[in-house]
């Protein structure tokens, strides 16, 4: 019998790896890809966290399995992939760690604090995607960079986040114009404000209404599940998703 096209997906025997798995984006992602059958492999400096993020009935049956990882520390991170690859292999890349602090404004930001952004929000892509990518390529796996709507339309998140996030639009553009002939597909997506731990570093953290009008991160996490299922016929290149009565494209703030 054929399969029934509108059942729900299913990622049975695929493997994932989820960077900044301990909180918010990369915790629901972490979650919902293993509820689908993933064995996902959790990468964020904080293990614990993460591990009781994922809960006892994921962690204990191994399909979500923490790893503490800083993904800005490049030999870490090879160190860590490459062991995850060469015993399971990669069909699943979810990109999602990534740091913001309240001095934010131009005339505020420090190189050190440039560099730290940086260093985590796009180098950390970077280089678990370098790790990562022949094992992608042998999966004719999929890519999927945690973005943000600010990648493309400035808003309050500050230049140094906008400057990380829309790096991190152009490396998958990039990448996926390059790999695209080995099967490997990249997918950015670039979510409206979240209600994530990210809003507490805001100069003013929003107000409960505004986060309870927030995208949740199990609305990201969804975004995922559904282009990482996606036949491999098919392609979403960029996804931009908003909170429906606070934001619109071009209206970001």
């Amino acid at each position: 019998m054929a399969a029934d096209p509108l059942a729900p997906p299913s990622l049975g025997g695929c493997v994932a790896l989820v960077t900044g798995a301990s909180s918010g984006i990369g915790l629901a992602t972490a979650r919902l890809l293993a509820d689908a059958g993933a064995r996902v492999h959790g990468l964020a400096r904080r293990r614990e966290t993460m591990a009781d993020g994922a809960g006892t009935e994921r962690r204990d049956s191994g399909r979500v399995v923490p790893h503490a990882l800083d993904v800005s520390d490049e030999p870490d991170v090879r160190r860590v992939v490459r062991s995850i690859g060469e015993e399971e292999g990669v069909d699943i890349l979810v990109c999602a760690a990534g740091i913001n602090v309240p001095g934010r404004r131009l005339e505020q930001l420090t190189p050190e604090v440039w560099d730290g952004m940086i260093a985590t929000n796009l180098s950390g892509a970077f280089y678990v995607l370098h790790a990562a990518l022949p094992y992608l390529r042998a999966s004719r796996g999929i890519a999927v960079m945690i973005s943000s709507v600010s990648a493309q339309w400035p808003d309050v998140s500050g230049p140094a986040y906008q400057a990380s996030k829309a790096g991190m639009l152009a490396l998958a553009r990039a990448a996926g114009l390059e790999e695209h002939g080995r099967g490997v597909r990249f997918s950015t997506i670039m979510p409206g404000v979240v209600d994530t731990p990210l809003l507490d570093e805001r100069p003013s953290p929003p107000d409960a209404e505004t986060r309870a009008r927030s995208l949740q991160p199990e609305d990201v996490a969804r975004a995922c599940l559904f282009v990482v299922t996606l036949p491999e016929r098919a392609h979403v290149p960029e996804l931009t998703i908003l909170p429906t009565h606070l934001q619109a494209l071009g209206r970001t703030s």
